[in-house]
């Protein structure tokens, strides 16, 4: 490699020649724009769309409940908005076992 180029020199081998021409073009030619006019659409009965009743996922606890072992036991039913059967059981059992000491899950049914 020869370490004696000069900038020149440099410039040209890793660039190419420099092209020294002027291009003059033509002014653009513009052509004239439609014209576009925005209306709104009008809108008719048919497309209103009612609103649909929005479908809710409900659970159905049965819980049997009771303050005494082996005595008399009452039966609770726990309605819930979820699709998990876990998690309506856990919500149903939570609020029965601050009032009675003995709490049994009997079903889980959607509604």
């Amino acid at each position: 490699m020869n370490a004696g180029l000069t900038e020149e020199e440099m410039r040209r081998a890793l660039f190419g020649e420099a092209q020294q021409e002027v291009q003059v073009s033509a002014p653009p030619v513009q052509e004239p724009a439609p014209e576009v006019v925005f209306t709104k659409p009008i809108a008719t009965p048919a497309d209103k769309k009612k609103a649909e009743k929005v479908f809710t996922p409900r659970l159905r606890v049965t819980l049997r409940v009771g303050n005494e072992f082996e005595g008399k036991m009452h039966e609770l039913i726990h309605e819930t908005d979820t699709l998990s059967s876990l998690l309506a059981e856990l919500e149903a059992v939570k609020p029965a076992k601050k009032r009675y000491k003995y709490v049994e899950v009997v079903s889980v049914k959607a509604m």
